[in-house]
């Protein structure tokens, strides 16, 4: 999986949604490796309001990801947007 840019709860949802159907298993499945109901991953790939940093932590640790926070790159939102 290459590097994504992600600035909008919808965007990360959308990443770990891709990375975990890359990785060829369902939202069930994160959700016993996180002992979270399959409801609350899928609301976070749908980048639902509400999502605690816990819950998308745990996820992206099921995941084998990491979140790195860097200074904002000058393409805008909507550039961004249409990466995805």
């Amino acid at each position: 999986m290459t590097e994504q840019i992600a600035r909008t709860p919808k965007q990360i949802g959308a990443a770990i949604r891709r990375h975990r159907r890359a990785l060829g298993i369902n939202q069930k499945a994160v959700g016993e490796k996180t002992h979270l109901r399959q409801a609350t991953i899928s609301g976070l790939e749908a980048g639902e309001a509400g999502i605690q940093l816990r819950t998308l932590f745990g996820v992206l640790t099921a995941l084998n990801l990491e979140l790195v926070v860097r200074p904002r790159t000058k393409a805008s939102t909507d550039k961004i947007e249409e990466m995805f």
